[in-house]
């Protein structure tokens, strides 16, 4: 299957290269030849939705995006250097040579061009089939100039007039478009997912596009774009079509194991499968799991849960979303893990030390001194700290942990274990958990605070945590506060804390342990005006076509 599909790919995707435009992508058979057999059409849109996962399902689309994506947030720290390009994403030393972004330009318009050849050449009208699939590459399409646009064009609360993407809406080479503002790729989007939600019937499950998949994009589109009508219309009616059901606590603690089509809130995913990717015995290093944790000695495991997400997630005992973190501890000569306290000090640096129970007295020994950890109870919660030469310093009482480079190994396990399979994962695009997120943001910045909470609720009853009314808010925060920590709880891992977090207007802090601060110029914190909040133009696609616009340094 896999060889017929890039067979077609190599007709149908009129790829931009990294040397030179395909001048001659008909090289095997002729395209009326192609668009004769209806099943030839079917695979032709398979090949596009295989271009969003790569060859080997880690040198996609959704690879270089995934890290684009999460590695520029604040839910995860690096514990060392990388010669990978991954690196400049990550601590925001942006270069307009990065292989990962350049490559994952190419393959975005390889999608594009495949899709605009599927719209092109299918007749609206003439089968249900046909529209069905005509729909289905409007989605794609949509998606990808979507994505796109959140990477090299700024948030849409900064103006629409801003330089967003091209927008090459032709199959054909010589159709070069330079770059649409802000306003005309959201436009476009919004016009390629209403289209695509005319045209589907059919829901073939997740993995494929569906009416409801263009319903919870147009959600989110509607989100970002700060119409908050639209946002929590298409919302409900992905909510109320009756298609998806949120997991049960217990099989959301399990939600990376499970296929898309054995997930009842997967709208729409990027399906891999133990069957069809990740063939070769050193696949496992390099998907997206493997950077987050190593599993039966398979895997990097690099980088890991920050602080910041570490202090949030604990807020609460059993929040069932802890389970997609696996702290890798220590343990003595008897195989017991062996208790400690440890902070992050004033320098964003990780201290750890061993502690010694003597009758109920918890003491440690840390810089030289001796010193007995006290405890307070904070609304329910026991905070622990310890007197030391510069006043109290809250801690954690835990477990020693196994270290890399000095930081804890907190591994991420939400990419990896599939079917069991180390280091499978499917990428989520939309699940229905969003749903309600979406639909609680929307009414809490139109200021219907209760329904806001009523949809938070929702998860975090799921998520086995207390509820929120509007009189036990956390100390200090909004509605809109809660709501927004509660989508990054949900959420993470999953390529949306970047873009929530700059087109809210908020400032990325990244005052926590990590590599990303051991530059002569460090990130501690990014504001949403700041120029690399959006990635550059790669430096090869300006050269091919020198009227492209560069984003600012």
């Amino acid at each position: 299957m896999k060889r017929i599909i890039f067979t077609i790919l190599s007709i149908t995707a009129l790829a931009f290269h990294s040397c030179d435009i395909e001048r001659n992508p008909y090289d095997q058979i002729a395209v009326d030849d192609l668009f004769s057999d209806p099943g030839s059409i079917e695979t032709a849109t398979i090949g596009n939705y295989a271009l969003l996962k790569g060859d080997v399902g880690y040198d996609g689309w959704v690879d270089d995006l995934h890290r684009i994506s999460e590695y520029s947030g604040d839910n995860v720290t690096l514990s060392g250097g990388t010669t990978d390009h991954l690196f400049f994403l990550y601590n925001y030393q942006s270069i307009a040579t990065n292989s990962r972004v350049d490559r994952f330009w190419r393959n975005s318009y390889k999608i594009v061009v495949g899709t605009n050849l599927m719209i092109e050449k299918i007749e609206e009208g003439e089968s249900t089939d046909g529209d069905q699939l005509l729909g289905e590459n409007y989605y794609l399409r949509g998606l990808v100039f979507f994505q796109m646009g959140n990477v090299f064009g700024r948030p849409f609360n900064q103006g629409g007039a801003n330089p967003s993407i091209p927008l090459k809406l032709t199959s054909d080479t010589e159709d070069r478009p330079d770059r649409h503002t802000v306003q005309e790729v959201y436009d476009q989007v919004i016009s390629d997912l209403l289209k695509a939600e005319s045209l589907m019937t059919e829901n073939k499950g997740a993995s494929f596009a569906s009416k409801e998949a263009a319903q919870a994009l147009l959600s989110r589109v509607y989100l970002y774009m700060g119409d908050n009508t639209k946002a929590q219309e298409f919302a409900d009616k992905v909510i109320n079509s009756g298609v998806y059901s949120l997991l049960p606590t217990t099989q959301f603690s399990q939600m990376n194991r499970l296929r898309p089509d054995q997930n009842s809130e997967a709208i729409f995913a990027v399906t891999l499968s133990s069957a069809s990717d990740l063939l070769g015995q050193w696949d496992d290093w390099f998907t997206i799991g493997s950077f987050y944790a190593s599993i039966e000695g398979t895997g990097w495991g690099e980088m890991y849960a920050s602080r910041s997400y570490l202090d949030l997630i604990d807020q609460n005992d059993g929040d069932a979303r802890r389970s997609f973190i696996d702290p890798q501890y220590l343990t003595d000569g008897n195989g017991d893990r062996i208790p400690a306290v440890y902070w992050a000090d004033e320098n964003y640096v990780y201290q750890f030390a061993q502690t010694t129970d003597s009758g109920g007295t918890i003491t440690f020994d840390y810089d030289g001194n001796n010193y007995t950890l006290q405890s307070e109870v904070v609304d329910g919660k026991t905070i622990y700290f310890f007197n030391g030469p510069n006043g109290r310093q809250d801690v954690i009482f835990d477990f020693d942990m196994e270290k890399r480079n000095g930081h804890p190994k907190f591994f991420i396990l939400k990419a990896s274990l599939q079917e069991d399979d180390l280091h499978m994962w499917s990428p989520t695009v939309s699940r229905l958990a969003e749903m309600y997120l979406n639909k609680a943001e929307s009414l809490a910045k139109s200021g219907s605070d209760q329904a806001a909470l009523d949809n938070i609720n929702i998860l975090r009853q799921r998520a086995g945590v207390p509820e929120y009314t509007l009189a036990n808010l956390p100390a200090g925060k909004t509605v809109l506060d809660v709501v927004l920590d509660e989508r990054r709880l949900e959420l993470a891992f999953e390529g949306h804390r970047r873009y929530d977090v700059y087109r809210n207007g908020e400032t990325m802090d990244r005052r926590y342990p990590g590599t990303h601060l051991n530059n002569s110029n460090p990130f501690f914190e990014i504001p949403p005006s700041h120029p690399r909040v959006v990635e550059f133009i790669p430096e090869q696609q300006i050269i091919l076509q020198p009227s492209l616009e560069q984003n600012p340094q």
